[in-house]
């Protein structure tokens, strides 16, 4: 009885190691860049959870100001305002105006750098890039949607990873990049190097707003399976 026991653990032991002791890993060369054909790899150690997913959506869709209302609450607002003035000037200026509220992209960027690091974008630079955020999904002609976000700007400090594009450039301190794969796990990748970020509303995440329209960054992007490797060097 014993025996089965504990060959039942191992059993549910099994998957949970598996988990645990591989990773995802996407290759692919740059394209559309001042020096396109660079090699990249991408490991990821796992998937975002739901949860996690949660405020980086919430960044891009802050809930709506309040309305204004009505006379007497201007009315209120403004004697409110006064007295605040009036103890500032008498005592030492405590409770100045309320800081402005950040904007959709600047607060996103704050979640993506409060966000656990589940990954790793490396390029020929000496760092890489932290992949804070990983999400896919199964498209209906059997490929493959794939969602990941740094907390860095790519080729920030690389000139060749400049996008030689006519497009207008974002000025995002992130990267969202989308990759969408055939059926043989293969495709393209896009990013918000020279396209905006939005919402998702129904796979419920952050995504490119024109994926269709942006140029490939990213090319013959190959996704596999693999044991997992220990980081040598930390990206910043």
């Amino acid at each position: 009885m014993r025996s089965v026991f504990v060959a039942l653990l191992v059993a549910l032991a099994l998957p949970l190691v598996s988990a645990q002791t591989s990773e995802t890993v996407f290759t692919a060369t740059s394209a559309n860049v001042a020096e396109p054909g660079s090699p990249v790899k991408i490991r990821l150690q796992r998937w975002s959870t739901p949860e996690e997913a949660t405020p980086l959506v919430a960044a891009l869709n802050p809930p709506p100001a309040r309305s204004g209302g009505g006379p007497g609450d201007a009315a209120g607002r403004a004697a409110g305002a006064g007295r605040a003035g009036g103890r500032g000037a008498r005592g030492r200026g405590r409770g100045g105006a309320a800081p402005a509220p950040l904007s959709p992209t600047a607060a996103l960027a704050q979640a993506l750098g409060r966000a656990p690091t589940i990954g790793y974008l490396w390029t020929a630079d000496v760092t890489g890039y932290s992949i804070k955020y990983a999400y896919r999904t199964q498209m209906p002609d059997g490929g493959e949607r794939v969602i990941l976000a740094s907390d860095r700007r790519l080729g920030t400090h690389t000139a060749g990873w400049q996008p030689a594009v006519k497009e207008p450039l974002t000025d995002y301190e992130f990267t969202i990049i989308e990759i969408r794969l055939d059926g043989k796990g293969v495709g393209e990748g896009r990013t918000s190097l020279t396209t905006k970020v939005v919402v998702d509303p129904d796979a419920k995440t952050v995504a490119l707003e024109s994926y269709q329209a942006a140029p490939a960054i990213l090319r013959n992007v190959k996704a596999s399976e693999a044991p997992r490797q220990s980081v040598q060097a930390s990206p910043r």
